[in-house]
C-alpha cells in the first residue's frame, strides 16, 4: 500500500486553485470503475468538495513521476481515496477507488476539526 507523507504545497495548492482542470489517459479513464466502481465525474467531484482532505506526497513505493493524494466527498456522499499527478496545471487522476475506515475515519476528523 502506497504511504504519503504531508506537504503544505499541496494543502497551500488545491485550497488556493478555483476551477480544477483534468487530463485522463485511456487506460486510467476505465480503471478505477472497473477494479472499484468508481466513475471519472466522480473521481472529479473530489476536488470540489470544499472538505477536501490533502494527504500529501507519495513517498513509498517510489514513482518516477510525483504522485499525491486526496481524501473527499462526492456530490452523492462518497468518500473517496484518489491518487493523481500534475500536469501542466491538469490533473491526472491515476486511481481513485472507495476510502478505507482509516481513511474514512481520519476525513471525518478533519470534518470535526473545523
Amino acid at each position: 500500500m502506497a504511504q504519503f507523507e504531508f506537504s503544505q504545497w499541496l494543502f497551500d495548492w488545491i485550497f488556493s486553485v478555483k476551477t480544477f482542470y483534468f487530463e485522463w489517459d485511456v487506460g486510467n479513464q476505465t480503471k478505477s470503475k472497473t477494479k472499484h466502481e468508481v466513475e471519472t465525474v466522480e473521481s472529479e467531484e473530489v476536488f470540489s468538495d470544499d472538505n477536501l482532505v490533502p494527504l500529501g506526497i507519495q513517498i513509498q513505493p517510489e514513482v518516477a513521476e510525483p504522485r499525491f493524494a486526496v481524501i473527499g466527498q462526492t456530490k452523492s456522499g462518497r468518500i473517496l481515496h484518489v491518487v493523481f499527478a500534475l500536469r501542466i496545471e491538469k490533473i491526472r487522476i491515476i486511481s481513485a477507488r472507495p476510502a478505507h475506515k482509516k481513511e474514512r475515519f481520519f476525513y471525518e476528523k478533519a470534518l470535526r476539526q473545523e
